[in-house]
């Protein structure tokens, strides 16, 4: 038997065979042409055989994925005609004579090579983004359908790494699994993972492919991020054990649709779900979450190429107001920077975009984007049972402003004769320690407090949450934060607000009867994790 151990990035167990993917990439040779227009002919022939397939794959994603998660083939296809990407391509077919599988396997190398040695996370990810649409265009190039070996059983796959897209065309039917050698949880591959539901282990080790064969009968814990190759019979046993537990938990858990939020002492509280567009509302009411604690609309942003109109908003929000059909949807506003980027907006290079100009400081000094925003938001209160959270918040200067364009944003509708709900909740993201050690002169301006656990996490510990190599000084756990998580509960309940936990550590469910001890009312999690959350809830006793 022989153990790896990387990072697992979804939890479940897989027992089954190996198969290894192997992609069919073309061998490039360099080649000299005698007619470089033929030849920029092809490449664009090419470009728009790949511009299509990615297209095909983008449907394909939006159907199992959702619209935020499918994002990204739409960005490989403004990728592939971006300027300095095709000229670099041009030039080296017509200063060199020649062909474009070189020309583009030289810049793709290139670029790839100068996207991982930035600095930035956001910007070293997009060095696999080039490489990808690189590959894609060389196969059409040579007429290569591109696609790699899987097997027609069901197997546990294993790779060096894999592409989005190629995560996106594994059949899930056919895949019990997959493990990579290389790839960090934050890459596009580990979320699509998540989101597929497929049991998933990336980082194991460049060694990795060369102690396994397909065939090897091996066993994936994505719990603990190990994978048993040729397991010894205990071990086997053992997992084989571990994985009926397993299922029959989640079998059990479908047993607490319909059922309350209670502990065993009588104390009630609210579940709600995560979601990243309307698109997602269907796996909110399959989940059986009491609301939305967390609408990123950033996703309108994103998916476009020009600034989401009034109207474009106020279709999106009134479309998953009146599917909640009167439950509590929080929406978060605007909330890009940082590791999410939409270059019309022509943010200025920044040296440390997560302490830069983001979220609400964008739209504080956009104010007509933020009031379009507002606009639509009010405009689509009329439809349901609305909050509005504001992110990154660090100051009561920010929230009295914040506060004062609300109310010129609803005095404006009101006066043009726009139905507006008077019930809408207003509320902030308590991810800054500042905003938690100010939390007591914040409550009194708000109805609520959303803790986002993710940010708090890494702007208390000063860790990068998009740096792989420093997640083991990563403690989730750490007592500073659930000290600043504790301190803003009670003041929220001091001064008459409600608050929630909306990130990550929601969903964790080892501090749940700690988050309940605290106070806090709400809990946010992925609308797959909502009925585990239920489960912890009703078995917590607060009155030991």
């Amino acid at each position: 038997m022989t153990t790896f151990k990387g990072k697992g990035v979804y939890g479940a167990i897989a027992l089954g065979r190996i198969s290894v993917f192997k992609r069919k990439e073309a061998s490039v040779k360099r080649t000299h042409i005698d007619d470089i227009e033929a030849e920029k002919l092809k490449l664009q022939i090419a470009k728009e055989k790949a511009s299509n397939e990615l297209l095909d794959i983008y449907n394909k994603a939006l159907k199992e994925v959702g619209e935020a998660n499918a994002q990204i083939f739409e960005i490989h296809m403004m990728m592939i005609e971006d300027e300095d990407y095709n000229e670099s391509i041009l030039s080296i077919i017509e200063t060199q004579s020649v062909n474009a599988e070189y020309a583009v396997a030289v810049t793709g190398d290139n670029f790839a090579e100068m996207f991982a040695s930035m600095d930035d996370t956001y910007m070293q990810a997009r060095s696999a983004d080039v490489k990808d649409i690189s590959n894609r265009i060389i196969s059409c190039l040579s007429q290569d359908d591109g696609e790699g070996d899987v097997s027609d059983e069901k197997v546990i796959i294993c790779a060096d790494d894999l592409a989005p897209s190629e995560t996106v065309l594994l059949d899930k039917d056919k895949v019990l699994a997959f493990v990579t050698a290389l790839g960090s949880s934050n890459s596009h591959t580990a979320i699509l993972a998540r989101t597929m539901n497929i049991p998933a282990i990336i980082g194991v080790g460049e060694d990795f492919l060369k102690n396994v064969r397909n065939g090897d009968m091996a066993v994936v814990d994505g719990y603990t991020g190990e994978i048993f190759v040729n397991p010894d019979r205990d071990t086997l046993s053992r997992l084989e054990l571990k994985k009926s537990e397993d299922e029959e938990k989640k079998h059990l858990l479908q047993e607490l649709k319909g059922k309350e939020n209670i502990t065993l002492d009588g104390t009630k509280i609210n579940i709600y779900a995560n979601i990243g567009s309307a698109d997602n509302i269907g796996a909110v009411l399959a989940g059986d979450a009491d609301g939305i604690g967390l609408f990123r609309s950033e996703f309108l942003y994103l998916e476009n190429t020009d600034y989401p109109t009034e109207e474009q908003q106020f279709a999106a929000y009134k479309k998953v107001l009146e599917s909640m059909a009167g439950k509590k949807v929080i929406i978060r506003t605007l909330d890009i920077g940082a590791d999410k980027q939409a270059d019309y907006f022509n943010l200025a290079k920044e040296e440390n975009p997560a302490l830069g100009c983001r979220a609400i400081r964008i739209c504080l000094t956009h104010p007509e984007i933020f009031k379009t925003q507002l606009r639509a938001l009010y405009r689509a209160s009329a439809y349901g049972n609305l909050g509005i959270m504001f992110p990154m918040i660090t100051s009561v200067s920010e929230l009295t402003q914040i506060l004062s364009i609300c109310e010129e944003v609803r005095n404006e509708l009101k006066a043009d004769g726009v139905a507006i709900s008077d019930k809408t909740e207003l509320g902030i993201m308590i991810e800054t320690p500042a905003a938690a050690i100010i939390s007591d002169k914040l409550a009194p301006m708000v109805d609520f407090f959303s803790v986002g656990t993710n940010d708090l996490t890494q702007y208390t510990l000063a860790c990068d949450r998009q740096n792989a190599s420093i997640e083991q000084f990563i403690d989730t756990h750490h007592e500073a934060i659930l000290r600043l998580i504790e301190m803003s509960a009670e003041n929220a309940h001091r001064h008459g607000a409600w608050i929630g936990i909306c990130g990550e550590l929601a969903a964790d469910t080892t501090l749940t009867e700690t988050f309940l001890r605290m106070g806090i009312d709400e809990l946010s999690v992925s609308p797959s994790f909502v009925l585990k959350v239920r489960d912890a809830v009703r078995h917590c006793d607060l009155s030991k």
